[in-house]
């Protein structure tokens, strides 16, 4: 197997040395560049392409000429697959697989962390502190238990019942919304209607992938049908929420406060550093001055072992296609 994996960084370039040093008939290289029309041409010569990135592979070009030098699939080493043109996948007849079970767990535990942040108050407690040396315990930032809470589920798959699990361990009453419902998961949640979540929620949290009918799922009719004291969690797709509609529910005080992992836009600002507030895109200025959210750079899934599975998983899918077998994550659409 000859594969050219896109978009590397160091981190996972130490789990692709690995495997090929335990595997050495397999060859994968890697390049930092993302995988578009200017870079298609580096595949030449290799079996399959490997992607990990938050730009849209939308030219036609980059179908057509992976598919005229013989490659037949895009690994991709993430779940979110909304990325890929699929109209393109099946013109050129590939196929695409991803990584779904790559560590459900790694964005459950950064989605409690989101929210025990969240509920402690601890982004305007860091700001009094920090900007204004102010170390009185306010009344207002007075915070309440993790167990008195309810949790708001959208989404309730492989990580969705991880997050499940883990607020139903600390006491929380936990409600999903599926389309598909799970009956293992009934121990830790009730399953109910979206409407019924939205509005009930005391922190309202989203596992969903991006359909396109999903766009702005959370928009202007939810956030004034949620608790004012609601917070909202999105470690899944940026796009599932509607950003001017979150910043006037938040200068409105139609919900308590925000954590995002993942917004519409988010490619200006991942993985790059800037040297004022004033260079980033007007969203994020606004968001970044609220100290009731917070946001973190599509970092939910960033650990050791999800790293290892990306790189895992991604190849061993690619080496069960190239000796003719299905993959075990294949994308279809």
């Amino acid at each position: 197997m000859k594969a050219l994996l896109y978009n590397m960084t160091p981190e996972q370039k130490v789990y692709v040395d690995k495997w090929n040093e335990n595997h050495p008939e397999d060859d994968l290289v890697t390049t930092d560049d993302k995988l578009d029309a200017k870079t298609v041409e580096m595949a030449k010569g290799y079996d399959v392409v490997s992607v990990l990135q938050v730009f849209d592979i939308d030219e036609e070009e980059v179908y057509r000429k992976l598919s005229s030098y013989g490659i037949k699939q895009i690994a991709l080493r993430s779940v979110g697959y909304n990325i890929v043109n699929f109209d393109f996948i099946h013109k050129y007849h590939m196929i695409v697989t991803n990584t779904p079970a790559y560590s459900p767990r790694a964005v459950a535990e950064n989605t409690l962390t989101s929210a025990m942040y969240l509920l402690r108050k601890w982004g305007p407690i860091l700001n009094n502190e920090k900007e204004h040396l102010n170390f009185v315990r306010e009344e207002n930032l007075m915070s309440d238990e993790i167990y008195n809470q309810t949790v708001g589920i959208i989404g309730v798959g492989r990580i969705g019942s991880c997050v499940a699990e883990m607020f139903h361990a600390l006491g929380a009453k936990v409600i999903g919304y599926d389309l598909v419902e799970n009956p293992a998961n009934e121990a830790f949640l009730e399953y109910t209607d979206f409407d019924t979540v939205i509005k009930n929620s005391d922190i309202l949290t989203l596992h969903t992938p991006l359909e396109p009918s999903m766009e702005d799922m959370i928009s202007a009719k939810q956030f004034k049908e949620m608790k004012n004291t609601a917070y909202l969690i999105n470690a899944a797709r940026g796009p599932l929420v509607n950003n001017h509609d979150l910043i006037a529910a938040l200068k409105n005080k139609e919900i308590a406060g925000a954590s995002l992992d993942v917004m519409t836009g988010e490619e200006a600002i991942v993985m790059k550093k800037f040297n004022d507030i004033s260079e980033l895109p007007v969203d994020y200025q606004e968001l970044a001055q609220m100290p009731n959210v917070v946001f973190t750079p599509h970092s939910a899934y960033y650990t050791k072992t999800s790293v290892k599975n990306m790189i895992e998983q991604s190849m061993t899918d690619v080496k069960r296609v190239l000796n003719g077998q299905k993959p075990i994550y294949l994308v279809e659409e």
